[in-house]
């Protein structure tokens, strides 16, 4: 292979992760801000589906807004490996270099994306929470936090292809489904040869314990340094428990030991993008607000009127969230009942 490539066209290809033959939400939240840079650059919107078992991902990948699909189903691709996925992305970018190449910051984009990038010998941009265009050179625009999120730094791929980013899952809103749409499905018969693979997945132990999907929560109800200790959660999830959310917290709670890190909502931890956020007792850090400000509706409880959690608030309430949570958890309570 000759270094560096050439894009052989101006698609925008989107990596879907898959889990049991399912599309993981992810990608599909990709496939949005996908459809607005091709149709900048001109060419076609790409979903690239490996997996086994899979066609319910290739038929969720279309309904979501992919003009073309490429498919590797075999086996060997049932769980996740380094070696085998790379092997496989790398195989149909020779083929067909697209100029831009989406993932999802998940576990698994963070470690296939350097992968990947390292060996096409081009670039990566990771943890993006912004895409644009520049308009001086047409150039993908990847705008991630740096310096621990104290500035958003803006930076381009001008010379190797394809240009990589991933992006935080929850930053885009995923595309509703359109069950109607039809596209190109391209199978690839690659396998990769399952005894080269150094890893090897003996047994899959489910997590126990309270589950924490941040990422896919419609409703969010977060605590942050303001409810002063592990007790102080349980107004927080009294009224989460009446509106039916997943409680969330800021890297500080977390920090103190009060609460486990799969509830850290920010930089370091997830972010998140529901249909309503509540902010209790949170000053609104700038890492804190890089993971929550795409909520739809932001709501904010705390006693200090210039905390800055209320410049992105829709709704702000200044007082003490320990008087003001079991009032609003009343209201709910009653407004169903």
């Amino acid at each position: 292979m000759g270094f560096p490539l050439e894009a052989k066209n101006k698609d925008l290809w989107v990596f879907i992760e898959t889990l049991n033959g399912k599309a993981r939400n992810v990608g599909l939240e990709l496939l949005n801000p996908g459809r607005e840079l091709v149709t900048s650059q001109g060419g076609q919107l790409v979903a690239v589906v490996i997996g086994h078992n899979c066609d319910e991902a290739v038929k969720s990948a279309v309904a979501h807004g992919a003009d073309k699909v490429y498919v590797m189903d075999a086996p060997v691709y049932d769980h996740y490996t380094t070696e085998a996925y790379t092997a496989a992305l790398v195989q149909l970018v020779e083929k067909d270099c697209p100029t831009t190449l989406l993932l999802g910051a998940s576990h698994l984009g963070r470690d296939l994306g350097p992968r990947l990038a390292g060996r096409l010998r081009t670039g990566l941009t990771a943890d993006c929470t912004e895409l644009g265009i520049d308009e001086a050179t047409g150039l993908i625009a990847w705008t991630r936090p740096a310096f621990g999120g104290n500035l958003m730094a803006t930076i381009l791929c001008p010379n190797h292809r394809p240009q990589i980013g991933t992006c935080r899952p929850g930053v885009f809103k995923k595309t509703e489904a359109d069950a109607s749409r039809t596209a190109e499905i391209v199978k690839d018969d690659y396998a990769f040869p399952a005894e080269q693979i150094r890893v090897k997945l003996l047994e899959v132990i489910k997590e126990e314990g309270e589950k924490v999907d941040l990422e896919g929560a419609e409703i969010i109800v977060s605590g942050g340094r303001g409810v002063g200790g592990p007790e102080g959660f349980e107004p927080v999830r009294a009224l989460a428990h009446a509106l039916g959310a997943v409680v969330g917290s800021s890297r500080a709670a977390v920090d103190a030991g009060w609460i486990p890190h799969a509830h850290q909502v920010g930089q370091t931890g997830k972010t998140v993008g529901p249909k309503l956020y509540v902010a209790c007792g949170i000053s609104g850090a700038i890492q804190h607000l890089a993971g929550m400000s795409g909520s739809d509706t932001i709501v904010c409880i705390n006693k200090d009127a210039d905390a800055p959690i209320f410049s992105v608030a829709d709704f702000g309430v200044v007082g003490n969230l320990f008087e003001v949570l079991p009032v609003l958890t009343d209201l709910v309570n009653k407004s169903k009942g």
